[in-house]
């Protein structure tokens, strides 16, 4: 089965009850939920959550009964690869099938468009990698205007090539690590401990859809966003 996956934790501190505020008509959760509880392809869903009312309203809507989050995996300093962890577990147990692939969508990246989550799925059954990750075309590039000081405080090319990079096109393609969608073998979940132990390929989404929201600006932000995109396709409401 595939195990859908989400984590809301209650805390934030950029923006305070980020997870569940409304945006565009109902919580910000929701935009990545619904796309989950939707899908053909996703057998059953889970919310990790120390939220109480998340954690109720995810039930209500269709996710499987995993209880609240472990109190260790409710912290800031709680790693992702933890708490996706335990989802695993605690989904499989529910659900009562052997998850074949864990699919993880960051709730304050709720501009994904259903097909990035069809393309990141199909990417991963047939490459059959450790782990799919969401990225799009970084908009700086260490290879040629990513500048970092010197022990004098001279600034310097971050990663410098013989004979320098002289235009953006020239310079060697780097992604920016999107927070948006990831599909994970769980049998490499399970034995890992951090993302970055085993095959992880990139699946590329465009930037204007990969926007995670993190400050109260990303929050306005977003929500410009989503009503410009409703505006033209009203059935993601």
């Amino acid at each position: 089965m595939i195990l859908g996956h989400i984590g809301a934790r209650k805390g934030s501190k950029g923006v305070p009850g980020k997870n569940f505020r409304d945006l565009c008509g109902k919580p910000l959760i929701d935009w990545s939920l619904d796309q989950m509880l939707e899908s053909d392809r996703v057998n059953g869903v889970v919310v990790s959550t120390d939220d109480e009312e998340i954690y109720a309203h995810a039930v209500k809507k269709g996710a499987l009964e995993i209880g609240l989050r472990p109190a260790h995996l409710a912290t800031d300093a709680a790693p992702k690869w933890g708490v996706w962890q335990h989802a695993l577990e605690a989904g499989q147990a529910a659900a009562g099938q052997a998850v074949t692939a864990f699919l993880d969508l960051d709730c304050t990246s709720p501009l994904r468009a259903p097909e990035d989550i069809e393309g990141a799925l199909d990417l991963f059954f047939a490459e059959k990698p450790d782990m799919v990750m969401s990225v799009c075309e970084a908009r700086k590039n260490p290879y040629f205007n990513l500048v970092e000081p010197d022990e004098t405080g001279a600034l310097h090319v971050s990663k410098p090539l013989p004979g320098g990079v002289w235009s953006r096109q020239a310079a060697p393609r780097v992604y920016e690590h999107a927070a948006s969608t990831y599909v994970v073998d769980p049998h490499y979940l399970r034995r890992a401990e951090t993302i970055y132990e085993g095959r992880v390929i990139p699946f590329e989404m465009p930037a204007e859809r990969c926007v995670d929201i993190d400050s109260p600006f990303d929050f306005k932000l977003v929500e410009f966003l989503m009503q410009e995109y409703l505006s033209q396709t009203p059935r993601r409401a």
